[in-house]
């Protein structure tokens, strides 16, 4: 076999190995044996919310083993072919088997990615929370940055984009606003941005043109949708109304029907003025809640999880994640994974996908690869 073969072969055994650690092979296989068992249970459907999240699990984890089964096979075959036609000196054979292998190879990155965005709520709409740090226009200037820099790439993906809540600078920028990204998958991919972002550059606010460095803050939480329960003790919660302000026209109608709402408990606090209507703001202010208060559960969940994972302990709120710097040279890098971009214009205009997969692999696979070609 050639050399350039034996290297997508190696590959692709290499992300099958990957594939099967994420999947948790050996459980995977005992969990559809039980799943397969209750299905057949002739009460199951008593019970209709509970058998569809049954018959959910048990589907996805039988396309999963499938899958793998089947590209491991296809791999094998593959490997014959190319064997055989060496053998019997007939290059149409080895041609159409190593056409075959570069094929599987670009299944296996599909593969991959999708693995990545395989978490509880992944598949959701979200929200994306943007807060700009101490330090002013300069801080509120970056946020707003921020918030073209998202609204962009959602919009290179097809999603659609609404803005729930806008809060002005004192000068230039915004003190705070609130996307909601709606798409496949908008969640999972949006769900690593969460943290804080630095910004160093020439102040275009300072007459002495120095160089400044400014914060501000990510924060992603999921859309709940109909399939997750979540409970609020109304009692719990403070509920404020408001004149909207902001950027006017389009965007935020300047009513009363501004809605804050406080979680106690929590300290959790959302606000929607995205509607003329102070019930509409109300009720999508609740739905907000409900979704950091099931974000925050999630995260919970996956600190139990990888709290021995030592690449993943700076993950999250309150965490410094990448830094742009703009001068005195050209550098966008992301402090968890080591990906690095020299072109901070493309980034600031959208182009973030390599750090959301190098992040999301990173999740998924621990401390390691910067980019999903390097997952192995």
């Amino acid at each position: 076999m050639r050399a350039e073969m034996q290297a997508i072969v190696d590959e692709i055994k290499q992300a099958i190995s990957l594939l099967r650690r994420h999947l948790d092979w050996d459980n995977a296989l005992v969990r559809l044996d039980e799943l397969n068992a209750l299905s057949e249970d002739p009460n199951l459907w008593n019970d209709p919310s509970s058998a569809q999240k049954l018959m959910r699990e048990r589907q996805h984890l039988d396309d999963s083993i499938n899958g793998l089964r089947k590209l491991q096979q296809d791999m094998d075959d593959n490997i014959e072919l190319i064997e055989m036609g060496e053998m019997e000196d007939d290059q149409s054979i080895v041609d159409d088997a190593e056409a075959g292998l570069r094929g599987l190879l670009d299944g296996t990155r599909k593969l991959q990615l999708q693995s990545l965005l395989s978490g509880e709520a992944d598949s959701n709409d979200t929200f994306v929370e943007i807060n700009s740090g101490a330090g002013g226009t300069e801080s509120q200037d970056w946020a707003s940055i921020l918030l073209r820099m998202y609204r962009r790439w959602a919009e290179k993906r097809g999603f659609k984009v609404e803005l729930m809540e806008y809060n002005d600078g004192e000068e230039a920028g915004i003190k705070s606003a609130t996307l909601q990204i709606k798409g496949e998958n908008a969640y999972g991919w949006m769900k690593t941005e969460s943290g804080v972002h630095r910004l160093v550059r020439i102040s275009p606010y300072d007459s002495n043109a120095r160089r400044h460095t400014s914060f501000a803050s990510v924060w992603v939480y999921p859309v709940v949708d109909d399939s997750i329960d979540i409970e609020i003790n109304e009692a719990d919660c403070r509920i404020d109304t408001y004149r909207a302000s902001g950027a006017g026209g389009q965007h935020v109608n300047t009513t009363d029907s501004a809605v804050r709402i406080t979680h106690r408990p929590t300290g959790i606090v959302v606000q929607c003025q995205s509607e003329r209507s102070q019930h509409k703001n109300r009720a999508t202010a609740w739905n907000m809640l409900k979704a950091r208060l099931y974000e925050a559960e999630l995260q919970r969940r996956e600190e139990l999880a990888n709290k021995d994972a030592a690449s993943k302990t700076d993950i999250g709120w309150g965490h410094q994640i990448r830094s742009y710097v703009l001068q005195p040279y050209q550098l966008v890098k992301d402090l968890r994974t080591g990906v690095e971009s020299t072109s901070p214009s493309d980034v600031l205009d959208g182009d973030v996908d390599d750090f959301m997969e190098a992040a999301l692999a990173q999740r998924a696979f621990g401390e390691g690869p910067a980019s999903i070609e390097d997952l192995d």
